[in-house]
Protein backbone atom coordinates (compact mmCIF):
# COMPACT_ATOMS: atom_id res chain seq x y z
CA UNK A 1 0.00 0.00 0.00
CA UNK A 2 2.95 2.48 0.49
CA UNK A 3 4.43 1.73 -2.77
CA UNK A 4 1.11 3.30 -3.92
CA UNK A 5 1.76 6.66 -2.86
CA UNK A 6 5.36 6.68 -2.78
CA UNK A 7 5.01 8.28 -7.20
CA UNK A 8 2.56 11.41 -5.79
CA UNK A 9 4.04 12.08 -2.50
CA UNK A 10 7.25 12.31 -4.65
CA UNK A 11 6.36 14.23 -6.98
CA UNK A 12 4.69 16.85 -5.03
CA UNK A 13 8.04 17.21 -2.21
CA UNK A 14 10.61 17.08 -5.02
CA UNK A 15 12.23 19.06 -7.72
CA UNK A 16 9.38 20.71 -9.91
CA UNK A 17 8.56 23.10 -6.51
CA UNK A 18 12.52 23.70 -6.67
CA UNK A 19 12.63 24.14 -9.57
CA UNK A 20 9.91 27.07 -9.37
CA UNK A 21 11.42 28.40 -6.30
CA UNK A 22 14.23 29.08 -8.12
CA UNK A 23 12.76 30.15 -11.55
CA UNK A 24 13.56 33.73 -12.06
CA UNK A 25 10.98 36.58 -11.76
CA UNK A 26 10.10 36.51 -15.83
CA UNK A 27 10.08 32.23 -15.38
CA UNK A 28 7.51 32.44 -12.81
CA UNK A 29 5.79 35.21 -14.34
CA UNK A 30 5.43 33.19 -17.55
CA UNK A 31 4.47 30.02 -15.41
CA UNK A 32 1.50 31.98 -13.62
CA UNK A 33 -0.12 32.77 -16.77
CA UNK A 34 0.11 29.82 -18.11
CA UNK A 35 -1.48 27.94 -14.94
CA UNK A 36 -4.10 30.90 -15.10
CA UNK A 37 -5.00 30.10 -18.82
CA UNK A 38 -5.12 26.44 -17.96
CA UNK A 39 -7.24 26.89 -15.02
CA UNK A 40 -10.02 29.18 -16.97
CA UNK A 41 -9.75 26.73 -19.95
CA UNK A 42 -10.67 24.28 -17.36
CA UNK A 43 -13.45 25.92 -16.08
CA UNK A 44 -14.88 27.32 -19.58
CA UNK A 45 -15.17 23.43 -21.22
CA UNK A 46 -16.65 22.20 -17.44
CA UNK A 47 -18.92 25.10 -17.82
CA UNK A 48 -20.29 24.47 -21.45
CA UNK A 49 -20.01 20.79 -21.26
CA UNK A 50 -22.96 21.16 -18.51
CA UNK A 51 -24.48 23.97 -20.63
CA UNK A 52 -25.03 21.58 -23.93
CA UNK A 53 -25.33 18.55 -22.31
CA UNK A 54 -28.62 20.71 -20.98
CA UNK A 55 -29.14 22.73 -24.55
CA UNK A 56 -29.55 19.23 -25.74
CA UNK A 57 -32.08 17.80 -23.03
CA UNK A 58 -34.98 21.14 -23.40
CA UNK A 59 -34.18 21.49 -27.11
CA UNK A 60 -35.71 17.64 -27.84
CA UNK A 61 -38.22 18.90 -25.22
CA UNK A 62 -39.52 21.69 -26.82
CA UNK A 63 -39.35 20.61 -30.22
CA UNK A 64 -41.58 17.49 -29.15
CA UNK A 65 -44.19 20.43 -27.68
CA UNK A 66 -44.25 22.50 -30.64
CA UNK A 67 -45.18 20.00 -32.90
CA UNK A 68 -47.85 18.51 -30.50
CA UNK A 69 -49.40 21.81 -30.14
CA UNK A 70 -52.21 22.84 -32.43
CA UNK A 71 -51.92 26.88 -31.47
CA UNK A 72 -48.70 28.68 -31.08
CA UNK A 73 -49.87 30.32 -28.15
CA UNK A 74 -50.12 27.13 -26.37
CA UNK A 75 -46.37 26.99 -26.79
CA UNK A 76 -45.52 31.08 -25.58
CA UNK A 77 -45.63 29.75 -21.49
CA UNK A 78 -42.95 26.35 -22.43
CA UNK A 79 -40.45 28.63 -24.47
CA UNK A 80 -40.13 31.00 -21.55
CA UNK A 81 -39.41 27.68 -19.31
CA UNK A 82 -36.94 26.09 -21.18
CA UNK A 83 -34.73 29.12 -21.92
CA UNK A 84 -31.34 27.14 -22.10
CA UNK A 85 -32.58 25.64 -25.68
CA UNK A 86 -32.21 28.25 -29.11
CA UNK A 87 -35.06 27.15 -30.02
CA UNK A 88 -37.04 29.26 -27.36
CA UNK A 89 -35.52 32.35 -28.06
CA UNK A 90 -35.82 31.92 -32.21
CA UNK A 91 -39.69 31.18 -31.41
CA UNK A 92 -40.31 33.80 -28.63
CA UNK A 93 -38.68 36.60 -31.90
CA UNK A 94 -40.85 35.03 -34.45
CA UNK A 95 -43.82 34.85 -32.46
CA UNK A 96 -43.44 38.21 -31.17
CA UNK A 97 -42.96 39.42 -35.25
CA UNK A 98 -46.32 37.80 -35.94
CA UNK A 99 -48.22 39.24 -33.48
CA UNK A 100 -46.50 43.14 -34.31
CA UNK A 101 -47.53 42.22 -38.53
CA UNK A 102 -50.72 41.28 -37.24
CA UNK A 103 -51.09 44.31 -35.04
CA UNK A 104 -50.36 46.72 -37.51
CA UNK A 105 -52.92 45.58 -39.75
CA UNK A 106 -55.73 45.55 -37.26
CA UNK A 107 -57.91 49.24 -38.40
CA UNK A 108 -60.98 50.21 -36.69
CA UNK A 109 -63.41 49.07 -39.62
CA UNK A 110 -61.51 45.87 -38.86
CA UNK A 111 -59.81 44.96 -35.54
CA UNK A 112 -60.53 41.43 -35.28
CA UNK A 113 -58.12 41.30 -38.66
CA UNK A 114 -59.00 38.46 -41.39
CA UNK A 115 -58.69 35.13 -40.69
CA UNK A 116 -55.80 34.41 -42.36
CA UNK A 117 -53.93 37.76 -42.23
CA UNK A 118 -50.27 37.53 -43.38
CA UNK A 119 -49.06 37.92 -46.77
CA UNK A 120 -45.84 36.51 -48.80
CA UNK A 121 -43.88 39.73 -47.78
CA UNK A 122 -44.70 39.49 -44.22
CA UNK A 123 -43.18 36.02 -44.47
CA UNK A 124 -40.02 37.26 -45.79
CA UNK A 125 -39.87 39.69 -42.77
CA UNK A 126 -40.91 37.14 -40.02
CA UNK A 127 -38.37 34.51 -41.97
CA UNK A 128 -35.20 37.51 -41.53
CA UNK A 129 -36.36 38.04 -37.78
CA UNK A 130 -35.80 34.06 -37.70
CA UNK A 131 -32.48 34.28 -39.40
CA UNK A 132 -31.26 36.94 -37.07
CA UNK A 133 -32.66 35.12 -33.95
CA UNK A 134 -30.92 32.56 -35.21
CA UNK A 135 -27.62 33.83 -35.29
CA UNK A 136 -28.00 35.46 -31.88
CA UNK A 137 -29.02 32.30 -29.62
CA UNK A 138 -25.98 30.64 -31.06
CA UNK A 139 -23.77 33.51 -30.27
CA UNK A 140 -25.30 33.19 -26.80
CA UNK A 141 -23.97 29.71 -26.71
CA UNK A 142 -20.36 31.09 -28.70
CA UNK A 143 -19.86 32.90 -25.33
CA UNK A 144 -16.34 32.56 -23.91
CA UNK A 145 -15.53 29.60 -26.24
CA UNK A 146 -13.08 31.92 -28.00
CA UNK A 147 -11.07 32.03 -24.92
CA UNK A 148 -10.02 28.39 -25.38
CA UNK A 149 -8.57 28.86 -28.80
CA UNK A 150 -6.96 31.80 -27.52
CA UNK A 151 -5.44 29.53 -24.93
CA UNK A 152 -4.42 26.93 -27.75
CA UNK A 153 -2.85 29.39 -29.70
CA UNK A 154 -0.97 31.79 -27.26
CA UNK A 155 0.32 29.27 -24.13
CA UNK A 156 3.08 27.21 -26.73
CA UNK A 157 4.64 30.25 -27.59
CA UNK A 158 4.19 31.53 -23.73
CA UNK A 159 6.56 28.26 -22.99
CA UNK A 160 8.41 28.98 -25.75
CA UNK A 161 9.02 32.34 -24.19
CA UNK A 162 10.26 31.22 -20.58
CA UNK A 163 12.16 28.27 -22.56
CA UNK A 164 14.63 31.10 -24.78
CA UNK A 165 14.47 32.99 -21.24
CA UNK A 166 15.40 29.84 -19.35
CA UNK A 167 18.40 29.02 -21.87
CA UNK A 168 19.66 32.67 -21.72
CA UNK A 169 19.60 32.65 -17.45
CA UNK A 170 21.83 29.04 -17.65
CA UNK A 171 24.64 30.76 -20.38
CA UNK A 172 24.65 33.89 -18.44
CA UNK A 173 25.21 31.88 -15.20
CA UNK A 174 28.07 30.07 -17.38
CA UNK A 175 29.28 33.52 -18.23
CA UNK A 176 29.16 34.71 -15.09
CA UNK A 177 30.82 31.55 -12.62
CA UNK A 178 33.47 30.76 -15.80
CA UNK A 179 32.16 26.77 -15.68
CA UNK A 180 29.90 24.96 -18.04
CA UNK A 181 29.45 22.14 -15.20
CA UNK A 182 25.97 20.39 -14.93
CA UNK A 183 25.40 22.25 -11.18
CA UNK A 184 25.92 25.74 -13.33
CA UNK A 185 23.28 24.80 -16.19
CA UNK A 186 20.87 22.86 -14.77
CA UNK A 187 18.87 25.66 -12.93
CA UNK A 188 18.32 27.49 -16.07
CA UNK A 189 17.85 24.47 -18.59
CA UNK A 190 14.48 22.86 -15.96
CA UNK A 191 13.28 26.38 -15.97
CA UNK A 192 13.37 26.09 -19.66
CA UNK A 193 11.76 22.92 -20.04
CA UNK A 194 9.66 23.15 -17.01
CA UNK A 195 8.20 26.65 -18.89
CA UNK A 196 7.35 24.08 -21.83
CA UNK A 197 5.71 21.44 -20.70
CA UNK A 198 3.24 23.99 -19.15
CA UNK A 199 2.34 25.69 -21.90
CA UNK A 200 1.56 22.75 -23.93
CA UNK A 201 -0.70 21.42 -20.59
CA UNK A 202 -2.19 24.42 -21.13
CA UNK A 203 -2.53 24.26 -25.02
CA UNK A 204 -3.62 20.59 -25.66
CA UNK A 205 -6.59 20.61 -23.70
CA UNK A 206 -7.56 23.73 -24.74
CA UNK A 207 -7.03 22.73 -28.53
CA UNK A 208 -9.08 19.35 -27.69
CA UNK A 209 -12.08 21.84 -25.95
CA UNK A 210 -12.09 24.29 -28.98
CA UNK A 211 -12.79 21.66 -31.52
CA UNK A 212 -14.99 19.42 -29.60
CA UNK A 213 -17.32 23.33 -28.59
CA UNK A 214 -17.02 24.48 -32.49
CA UNK A 215 -18.53 20.74 -33.61
CA UNK A 216 -21.18 21.45 -31.03
CA UNK A 217 -21.80 24.74 -31.75
CA UNK A 218 -22.40 23.75 -35.57
CA UNK A 219 -24.63 20.96 -34.67
CA UNK A 220 -26.71 23.48 -32.89
CA UNK A 221 -26.26 25.80 -35.29
CA UNK A 222 -27.52 23.09 -38.00
CA UNK A 223 -30.73 22.54 -35.54
CA UNK A 224 -31.86 25.57 -34.74
CA UNK A 225 -31.75 26.49 -38.74
CA UNK A 226 -33.76 23.49 -39.13
CA UNK A 227 -36.34 24.68 -36.80
CA UNK A 228 -36.36 28.31 -37.88
CA UNK A 229 -37.46 27.00 -41.69
CA UNK A 230 -39.91 24.54 -39.58
CA UNK A 231 -41.85 27.25 -38.08
CA UNK A 232 -41.47 29.47 -40.95
CA UNK A 233 -43.46 26.97 -42.75
CA UNK A 234 -46.06 26.52 -40.26
CA UNK A 235 -46.84 30.05 -40.13
CA UNK A 236 -46.98 30.01 -44.08
CA UNK A 237 -49.24 26.98 -44.04
CA UNK A 238 -51.38 28.15 -41.39
CA UNK A 239 -51.62 32.20 -41.84
CA UNK A 240 -50.61 33.29 -45.29
CA UNK A 241 -53.51 33.83 -47.32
Amino acid sequence: MQAMFILPLGFFSGGIWQIIGQSSLFGALILTILVCFSLISWGIMFNKWRAYARVERESLAFLNIFRKSSKLSAVVSQAKALRMTPFSGIFIRGYDEINEILSSKKTPGNPAGNNRPLTKSDIEIIAMTLERATAEEIGILERRVVFLATTANTAPFLGLLGTVVGVMDAFWSIGERGSASLAVVAPGIAEALLATIVGLGAAIPAVIGFNWASNKLKYFYDKASNFALEFEARITKDLVG
